[in-house]
């Protein structure tokens, strides 16, 4: 009989939520760094080949969350997976309060589904941490 430790049990929701945020923040910090004006394009912004510097900042942020997002799967300590999913909770919802400015200020609806994206990420956050 296979017997699991009550530890890896506890915050298997969160562990697994990182693991996928870990996969979708790498994936979009490959796709920001092959092609930087693939995922602006998406939403309506078209960056000059002189902005992908602002791409490729992006995408080594990603890069950083899809590190923090594996390493912090395989935790157990409650503090450091909860201080974890703040940070993300925070990288989230203040990107989402951005690009509902970058759509008042005239960016596509299509903007929009991303802010929805980070609300309902947000929420997972929250509610697994």
């Amino acid at each position: 009989m296979i017997r699991i430790h009550p530890r890896h049990t506890e915050y298997a929701g969160l562990r697994t939520l990182l693991v996928v945020h870990g996969c979708i923040t790498l994936a979009a910090g490959i796709v920001l760094s092959v092609a930087p004006g693939l995922i602006p394009g998406i939403v309506g912004i078209h960056l000059d080949p002189r902005a992908n510097m602002l791409a490729y900042l992006l995408a080594g942020a990603e890069f950083g969350f899809a590190a923090l997002s594996f390493g912090g799967s395989r935790l157990g300590d409650r503090r450091a997976l909860r201080l974890i999913a703040w940070s993300c909770i925070v990288f989230h919802a203040s990107t989402g309060v951005l690009e509902s400015y970058a759509y008042a200020r005239g960016a596509s609806a299509a903007i929009l589904a991303n802010v929805a994206a980070r609300a309902v990420i947000v929420a997972l956050f929250a509610y697994l941490a």
